[in-house]
């Protein structure tokens, strides 16, 4: 049992017979000053009111209630300290037999119920599919997909999503940019509009478009050509992102058309419903949502009094959508430039009858790709950026994502090209997968010179007892927090930060503490065990990132 669960349960228990339930402000976590034990704990404090007592006179009695209840010696002190906090030190023993837990749990190790099965759709990436992937979106999509992979460690039932944005101006606009390319291989002297695409890509796109039709497409209406080359571009734009995401490993559950929901009547049909409520209302030919009753600075634009639909009511279509589907939480994954629309799509959720906290949005801010620690420019218009996939050709997949989730999402980050690809101890994923690797190469030396680790029975793990070991072992329970933590707060860079600090503190331990040299069979064996379960963690936490866990390197 993990030392806080351990000690929530030995403290509720206590509580419980005091007549007083768990209060809502107690924290349970490591001191600052390792002096003061492994864990504090201000319950004393919060549940002084309740029992009319002081709240030193209340930690007393709760210390000595915890040592008497204590027949396991699991506690090897407890202490009162300042105004009533409580702080315990954990004997030896109970730290060595968390190489049992971590080892008994393997892959599940880290697994809590904070969840509790509740229903999450977490939607992320969805670029409009009017070029490749360039590396913000690969960002958004390392955050999106890791997150997943973190809920569902904690107890969520996740669904992932990309929303196609395949209606609107973006389409109209990638089609006129295809079709113009192609007049110009029929040989036409014609020009590309101002705000149209200039990759190359378009001219790959429309060479593709009069491959399969030909001289045909001169004798058909402008009209319809360039529905052809609309469709045609968005549909292997599409296809293109999808194997790009394969490629990144992130899977999306569902694939949802902007164009589905427009041409259900869902749009409308939710339009009308605001109207019936008083929510939305006519002027100037307009059809607004008033979204200042919900706190915004203005209210806004619905249907255009030219007839066109905002993106806004799409949005909101999309998103009654989505809890239609029966989500609890819908977390939302955009650019950092959007930090403006979060307020309005907040006053939506309410307008749908739902809670302004069932939607959660992350925001995922610029990266900057150095080369030579010079900035690459970026622009899908210009077609002037460096693609997701040119990026993990060039990085590799572990590199890549590891690097986007090395800092917090609305963080700037500077991916420097050149550290990604170096084999040394400043690459913060080399760092870590070295650590695994290390740990792999050792186990198979053990093997090849007949020493294996056995069972992990407390005989064995006694060699344990060193102040190096336990503080491992502390850090080593501290994963399962780790994954909550991240899981509670979205937070996907906390499990980056805990790894670095694995490895950091594996790569000490192995610098200073013998293994295969360590003498005794026993304590050879004690710390083969200990590595065994230090890998385990780093590949459970590397897994959580998409990341590789490599055996050599």
């Amino acid at each position: 049992m993990r030392a806080r669960m351990h000690f929530q349960e030995a403290l509720s228990g206590v509580l419980s017979g005091m007549g007083v339930a768990w209060p809502e402000k107690t924290v349970i976590e490591p001191p600052k000053d390792k002096k003061f034990g492994d864990l504090a704990c201000n319950v004393a404090m919060m549940s002084a009111k309740a029992l009319g007592k002081k709240p030193r006179e209340v930690a007393e009695t709760i210390r000595e209630k915890l040592l008497e209840a204590d027949t396991d010696n699991v506690f090897s002190a407890i202490e009162v300290a300042g105004p009533g906090f409580l702080n315990v030190t954990y004997s030896t023993l109970f730290w060595q037999r968390q190489i049992q837990v971590v080892l008994d749990a393997a892959d599940n190790f880290g697994q809590c119920n904070l969840g509790q099965g509740r229903k999450v759709q977490v939607e992320f990436v969805s670029a409009n599919p009017t070029g490749p992937l360039h590396i913000g979106h690969g960002r958004g999509a390392a955050v999106g997909d890791s997150l997943a992979r973190i809920l569902r460690k904690a107890g969520f039932d996740v669904e992932t999503e990309y929303y196609i944005n395949d209606a609107g101006r973006q389409m109209s606009i990638l089609g006129l940019s295809t079709f113009t390319r192609l007049q110009q291989l029929f040989g036409k002297d014609v020009q590309l509009p101002e705000d149209c695409y200039k990759g190359d890509y378009i001219i790959d796109l429309a060479r593709e478009v009069k491959e399969q039709h030909g001289d045909a497409l001169l004798s058909m209406p402008e009209e319809e050509v360039v529905e052809i080359c609309q469709q045609h571009a968005m549909t292997s734009i599409l296809d293109g992102i999808k194997l790009d995401l394969e490629t990144f490993r992130v899977q999306h559950d569902i694939w949802f058309s902007e164009k589905s929901l427009v041409d259900a009547g869902k749009v409308e049909k939710t339009l009308s419903d605001m109207q019936a409520n008083g929510l939305a209302f006519e002027k100037d030919g307009a059809l607004w949502f008033d979204t200042e009753r919900y706190g915004d600075d203005k209210n806004r634009v619905l249907r255009k009094s030219s007839g066109d639909l905002t993106y806004f009511a799409s949005d909101i279509a999309y998103h009654d959508d989505k809890y239609r589907r029966g989500f609890d939480l819908v977390v939302d994954i955009w650019g950092a430039d959007h930090h403006g629309y979060v307020p309005r799509m907040k006053a939506a959720v309410q307008a749908l009858g739902r809670k302004p906290e069932d939607l959660d949005v992350i925001l995922v801010q610029l990266v900057n790709l150095l080369r030579a620690g010079k900035q690459v420019a970026m622009s899908t218009r210009s077609g002037e950026f460096e693609t997701l996939a040119d990026v993990c050709t060039e990085v590799g997949v572990d590199a890549a994502r590891f690097m986007f989730l090395s800092r917090k999402s609305d963080s700037h980050l500077d991916f420097d090209l050149e550290l990604a690809k170096e084999r040394s101890m400043d690459n913060p994923v080399y760092y870590v997968q070295y650590a695994h690797a290390r740990i792999c190469s050792l186990k198979a030396k053990a093997a090849e010179q007949g020493v294996t680790p056995g069972q992990a029975d407390m005989a064995t793990l006694a060699g344990l007892d060193t102040e190096a070991d336990l503080d491992m072992l502390r850090l080593l329970d501290q994963f399962p927090d780790t994954v909550e933590s991240a899981a509670k707060s979205l937070g996907v860079h906390q499990i980056g930060f805990y790894l670095r600090e694995v490895a950091s503190s594996l790569h000490r331990y192995y610098t200073l503490n013998p293994v295969l040299a360590a003498g005794e069979a026993t304590l050879v064996a004690s710390r083969l065990m200990l590595l065994d379960a230090v890998a385990q963690v780093l590949r459970n936490g590397l897994d959580l990132m998409g990341v590789s866990a490599p055996d050599r390197m």
